[in-house]
């Protein structure tokens, strides 16, 4: 098993390191880890076209080898797929992210639009996300989690038929550093709920600019969803597609435009 491993928060990211050590534990897997060189968070998907990107070596914590660019999460699944590190993968794996991303959150989110990438490059794709306290300072004990997400992972790789469309998984963990999670649901998209404000200040010239801050996110907990699932202590893994067709608008519509 050919493993990709990126994320949105930077190769040198303790999650990313977790994730890392918990693959390599998969019998027979062996794991490439290119990432970003720096946070990514929020970018959402980008594909850089307009200026070049380059690929450096680095070393993880423990003195294994990497690669991380200067592009964005996407380009770096883009990239390494495309042949830049000159092997093939059977799968990609993006995160661990230290918040979850549930809901709308896989619009914005660098961790999923990672692995979206790597669905349309034809490889089944991961994303691994930690819904760790707001505002938490210090050390964040990530190994249950990878742990738990790796097992996971090897399950639904496994289980995949190879048939189309390929698959996305969106897995959002609790933050239980004891590994003493309620279990794994299949979940669906919830509603996050935002709670974003402009603050305008002006620059030393009197010029304005703007800063989008306000309280961190929360969200509906709703039975059967990604965000009620993991406020319930379940780890929440929620099958995720390109196609974001409305077939019901469409056909409600279907023979009604005239010009």
């Amino acid at each position: 098993m050919k493993i990709l491993l990126t994320n949105d928060d930077g190769v040198s990211a303790p999650g990313l390191f977790a994730l890392a050590e918990a693959l390599r534990e998969i019998p027979g897997a062996q794991v490439t880890v290119l990432a970003p060189d720096h946070n990514w968070s929020a970018c959402g998907h980008v594909k850089t076209m307009r200026t070049p990107m380059r690929v450096r070596p680095v070393s993880l914590e423990d003195g294994s080898q990497a690669w991380c660019s200067d592009g964005a999460p996407s380009d770096c699944v883009a990239l390494a797929l495309m042949g830049v590190l000159e092997q093939e993968f059977d799968l990609v794996v993006s995160g661990i992210n230290p918040n979850a991303n549930v809901g709308l959150d896989v619009t914005y989110s660098g961790t999923v639009t990672a692995a979206m990438e790597g669905a349309i490059n034809g490889k089944p794709s991961f994303a691994v996300s930690l819904d760790a306290p707001e505002h938490h300072q210090g050390y964040l004990d990530y190994r249950e989690a990878a742990k738990a997400a790796a097992k996971i992972i090897v399950q639904l790789f496994e289980q995949w038929d190879g048939q189309e469309p390929i698959p996305i998984w969106n897995i959002n963990l609790p933050y239980r550093p004891e590994g003493d999670y309620e279990g794994v649901m299949l979940t669906r998209q919830g509603v996050r709920l935002y709670h974003d404000r402009i603050e305008k200040r002006l620059d030393p010239r009197g010029v304005p600019y703007y800063w989008i801050g306000g309280e961190p996110p929360s969200g509906v907990e709703e039975e059967g969803t990604d965000y009620g699932a993991i406020k319930q202590g379940y780890i929440s893994v929620t099958p995720l597609q390109m196609d974001m067709t409305d077939y019901k608008r469409l056909e409600s519509l279907s023979g009604q435009l005239r010009l």
